[in-house]
């Protein structure tokens, strides 16, 4: 029974991990673009709320979920693809960043199309 034992351990199940600086290195970078589109939800926010009242209205429910939204939704995204990576290879550990980048960049696109008329009362 031991012998099977040691035959499913080196049986070539073997997982190769990505060194922890490389590991690093590509959630660094990765959590740059990230952090960018963040912070551009957020002038998005502060903008258009600034917009809003100097046309003596203000955001509506719909627009300010949205907005907060275009803040929180880079910072989920990153934390959910690093979670999910973490304990790849390089390779599938970009790829998972990139397609959150991927889908964080489309979010920030529908909230650009919407634009201040759909988003104020």
């Amino acid at each position: 029974m031991s012998t099977d034992k040691t035959l499913d351990t080196t049986s070539g199940t073997r997982v190769r991990r990505t060194p922890a600086w490389l590991s690093a290195t590509i959630a660094i970078v990765f959590g740059l673009f990230y952090a960018y589109s963040a912070w551009s939800g957020l002038g998005n926010l502060l903008g258009l709320n600034n917009a809003a009242q100097l046309l003596d209205t203000t955001l509506s429910g719909f627009g300010w979920g949205l907005l907060l939204t275009g803040v929180l939704a880079p910072v989920v995204l990153f934390g959910i693809a690093f979670w999910f990576g973490r304990r790849r290879e390089a390779g599938p550990q970009a790829l998972m960043l990139l397609a959150g980048l991927c889908l964080v960049s489309a979010l920030s696109l529908d909230i650009f199309v919407f634009g201040l008329g759909s988003l104020i009362v």
